[in-house]
């Protein structure tokens, strides 16, 4: 059997590709915890580890496959605005690590979970060709943007050595599942959630005007092309966009979280509070060619699935 390392295995996108390839029964799966316990999945080998010393990453490599690579510092518009610099240094050093670990261990593969952050807003899909250094990105998105480059450049630089395949995916704001629910470090869909289920008072508040357009992607969706390129990437480097394709306003993200509740609440916009005037949505079309892959879960139904599961999680809201 393929031995397949997740690093980050308690997080939200780790957690979910910890279960999803935990049911095959060609993978012996390795899941990476840091300081949050391993939880209980069936023939799941567990590894406490800090990734950023360099010792504890080759040995935690030795033998082993697959790297799927979903450690990371994150959090959600807040921390971007207030402290941007924690999402830098410990990323920068973790991937450095496990990139180098990687190809003096010759393994076989490595996933790199990117995001959209280096790219500019813009109205039409973007390609994988369509960031270049020419192109400013928001400035709020300055330091992790610039990060996310280089651990991408890394990927790329490695696989010339023809030891480890390395796959990165550019995916677009992920939500389902084991997202993150907790204000300080959530993102829009997890936020908007945790908003709808738990207001007392009739009403939820917005950060922002509503404006700000995101691309969003079922996590479920996400984990298919993990798959897919575990199971069938030849190349050496692949940079693959991972989005819906589409934009959705939060205003109306709010509302269709809202509907989908069926809570009767009001919103109300906080235009003071921390927001990141972006919008961008991704053309797949690589992933799809490559692959086959292209995202088969709709907004409406993987909200469905993620309020089915924050009930389940954390106890149903009684209707306002």
């Amino acid at each position: 059997m393929k031995k397949v390392l997740v690093c980050g295995a308690t997080g939200f996108i780790g957690r979910n590709i910890v279960e999803a390839l935990a049911r095959r029964d060609d993978l012996e799966v390795h899941g990476v915890r840091f300081s949050r316990p391993g939880f209980d999945c069936p023939g799941v080998v567990w590894h406490q580890a800090d990734l950023r010393d360099p010792q504890e990453v080759a040995r935690l490599v030795q033998g082993m496959d697959v790297i799927v690579q979903a450690a990371a510092t994150t959090s959600g518009a807040a921390d971007i605005v207030a402290r941007p610099y924690i999402h830098v240094t410990d990323n920068a050093v973790m991937n450095s690590h496990i990139l180098r670990a990687a190809y003096d261990a010759r393994v076989g593969q490595l996933v790199f979970f990117s995001c959209t952050v280096m790219l500019a807003s813009a109205e039409q899909p973007q390609t994988e060709a369509d960031w270049d250094a020419s192109k400013e990105m928001h400035p709020r998105y300055f330091g992790i943007g610039w990060t996310k480059v280089y651990v991408e450049k890394m990927c790329e630089f490695f696989s010339r050595f023809g030891v480890t395949r390395h796959t990165v995916i550019r995916h677009s704001n992920v939500y389902g599942p084991h997202d993150k629910f907790d204000l300080a470090r959530s993102h829009v869909v997890g936020a908007t959630v945790t908003k709808v289920m738990s207001a007392t008072d009739g009403r939820i508040v917005v950060w922002g005007d509503g404006s700000e357009r995101r691309d969003l992607l079922y996590v479920g969706d996400l984990v298919d092309l993990v798959e897919r390129c575990i199971d069938r990437q030849e190349a050496a480097y692949e940079l693959l966009n991972a989005g819906s394709g589409e934009m959705i306003a939060v205003r109306d993200l709010v509302a269709a979280v809202i509907a989908a509740s069926g809570r009767d609440l009001r919103i109300v916009y906080d235009p003071a509070a921390p927001t990141i005037p972006f919008f961008i949505r991704l053309c797949s079309g690589r992933a799809r060619d490559r692959f086959g892959w292209s995202p088969a879960t709709g907004l409406d139904e993987g909200l469905r699935r993620t309020l089915a599961w924050w009930r389940d999680a954390y106890g149903g809201a009684s209707a306002s």
